[in-house]
């Protein structure tokens, strides 16, 4: 272990900049990732009972409350997560090489695992160590004498975190390590649509059957059994993976919906380009683009919910019928908001890093147009249609979406008459649609290295 840790070293030492990125950035999500998580675990240690939480105006006071800011930070550990999957992947096509030269020289297959993980590993240790020496003294001046069930979670969460992201950093490059050769990299298995579909009606009926069950005996569960619960639960992990199923199987299908549209009815080179690349690979960003669109619906969802519950609760402190203050109320609502907003941050810079990582891994292929007369402008231009194009109609399914929400809500929740609903919500897709042209963006500066003449020697 520790000639292959020193190995790993060299390796990252003498590699290029990829590597130090990669190294930053999966450090950065580890220590968000264990950031969410020291935060949900010591507000699950306050098990029972009322406390007098120093925050929020009295929200994480009540039980009921703080269960759902819990399932509230563990829901953006998704996100985060995602984020450290793409982190993996930078730099895959240089270490691709290093691993498989490895490979070549005669080191088991098991090594070069253990090589791969211990490249990864130490930036997520990083990560959450910064994370818990900033949690620890924060928990401290909050909470004079945590519980042993907190210092627990703390343990766990630290030990945890740098566990999963260097267990997410071997599957990146399990390929290179039964075919060194990189065959597999430059003529790869035809991705499909299958899994998500399959998985979406899996959910779907898990869903309705858990329902069904809980809806058809649900006097007698309640008189016999004390399972309504349990049945609750399964119906809602039935919706949640039907829902992000749903997302995924959607955004890869107007990704190729979107290129075989425009392949053929263009004449401008830079669609052109865009429509073929989103063809031949429609599913490369089906994930990054359908955490964009559950961020979409939340947040458009979101602003219709939030103006009519504070039209209801300005109207019920004018009568003097709040029975608390209202700080109490826009405290949670101002939390979901910077909650959403989070979630959005973090995707988008998962959209860039995978950006990034896209254009490394085609730079042969730019490298050759550019070779062939096609103007840098053109491909920078492609590279932010690739983004724009497939994005566009997804948002705006999702964006109609969130609004039907909104209007539901306004529909069976108002008290004090129905107020003007914000159509102005529906400026969230547009906000998000720019967020990740921005993000895209962010890689253009990549493209000038991409495509050096120097780069078609390893055609």
């Amino acid at each position: 272990m520790r000639t292959d840790l020193r190995l790993a070293w060299l390796l990252v030492r003498g590699s290029d900049r990829q590597e130090w990125w990669r190294i930053g950035l999966t450090a950065v999500g580890a220590l968000c990732a264990t950031g969410l998580a020291l935060a949900a675990v010591a507000l699950a240690a306050l098990r029972g009972g009322q406390y007098g939480v120093p925050l929020a105006h009295g929200l994480l006071d009540q039980p009921g409350e703080r269960r759902g800011v819990v399932f509230t930070l563990l829901l953006l550990e998704v996100p985060v997560l995602g984020f450290l999957g793409q982190c993996a992947r930078i730099g895959a096509v240089h270490r691709d090489r290093r691993l498989a030269s490895l490979r070549l020289a005669g080191a088991e297959a098991s090594r070069v695992r253990r090589i791969a993980a211990l490249e990864t590993g130490p930036a997520c240790l990083l990560g959450s160590v910064l994370a818990v020496a900033v949690a620890v003294p924060v928990l401290l001046s909050l909470w004079h004498r945590p519980t042993p069930f907190a210092w627990a979670g703390v343990v766990v969460v630290a030990a945890g975190v740098p566990v999963l992201g260097t267990a997410a950093g071997v599957p990146a490059l399990r390929r290179v390590v039964t075919t060194p050769l990189g065959r597999v990299r430059r003529i790869g298995p035809r991705r499909s649509g299958c899994g998500p579909g399959l998985w979406f009606l899996a959910g779907m009926a898990l869903a309705v059957a858990a329902a069904t069950v809980s809806i058809s005996t649900s006097v007698t569960v309640a008189r016999t059994w004390r399972g309504s619960g349990t049945l609750g639960t399964l119906s809602m992990l039935g919706a949640v993976v039907a829902v992000g199923a749903g997302s995924v199987w959607l955004a890869g299908a107007l990704s190729g919906l979107t290129g075989r549209s425009l392949a053929g009815r263009t004449g401008s080179p830079a669609v052109l380009i865009a429509a073929e690349r989103l063809r031949a690979d429609p599913w490369a960003t089906a994930r990054t683009h359908a955490a964009l669109m559950l961020v979409t619906v939340v947040g458009t969802g979101y602003t219709g919910v939030r103006h009519v519950l504070l039209a209801d609760l300005y109207e019920m402190r004018r009568r003097h019928e709040l029975g608390t203050d209202l700080s109490f109320y826009t405290s949670g609502l101002d939390l979901t908001a910077a909650a959403i907003v989070l979630a959005l941050v973090i995707t988008a810079a998962a959209l860039a890093t995978g950006t990034a990582e896209s254009l490394a891994t085609r730079r042969r292929g730019l490298a050759a147009q550019v070779a062939a007369g096609v103007p840098r402008a053109v491909l920078a231009r492609a590279l932010l249609l690739e983004t724009a194009l497939p994005l566009a109609p997804a948002l705006l399914v999702a964006g109609a979406g969130g609004l039907a929400i909104g209007l539901g809500y306004a529909h069976v929740a108002v008290h004090y008459g129905r107020p003007a609903f914000p159509y102005w919500s529906l400026l969230v897709p547009v906000a998000v649609h720019a967020a990740c042209l921005l993000a895209a963006a962010a890689s253009l500066p990549l493209l000038r290295r991409s495509v050096r003449p120097g780069e078609l020697r390893y055609a």
